[in-house]
């Protein structure tokens, strides 16, 4: 089983990602309604994967990437952002995010997110 936390203070920004989740097997997942709550469940809770939306209120989604490495280095992240992609690479540098998420990602981002993550958490027969 994989367990994604989605942070997002607009949940119909990531519905269409969820909705392809909710399809997948193995794949379990909460929200979080802010930076903050989501550092915290975190702290709580393991999780494999967190993605976060790109303004969640009290943060960045990019600020939370940097402040999740000092709560816990071990959980993936994917972010999403309106950024260029090179104007992205260079804001998220040195963060060890997967790649750039578009805004309102939908069934293909999950799809490649999934892929990445089981490749990652070596669940995927070679």
């Amino acid at each position: 089983m994989l367990k994604l936390l989605l942070a997002t203070r607009d949940k119909n920004s990531l519905a269409a990602l969820a909705s392809s989740l909710d399809e997948s097997d193995g794949i379990e997942y909460e929200w979080a309604e802010s930076g903050e709550r989501a550092l915290e469940m975190i702290s709580q809770t393991p999780v494999d994967l967190l993605v976060v939306d790109e303004e969640l209120g009290d943060m960045s989604g990019l600020e939370l990437a940097r402040r999740l490495i000092f709560v816990n280095p071990m959980v993936g992240c994917a972010a999403v952002s309106s950024l260029a992609p090179g104007e992205f690479e260079k804001a998220s540098d040195g963060l060890g995010l997967l790649p750039q998420l578009p805004p309102a990602p939908g069934k293909e981002e999950a799809g490649k997110l999934i892929q990445t993550l089981k490749e990652i958490k070596n669940l995927l027969p070679t």
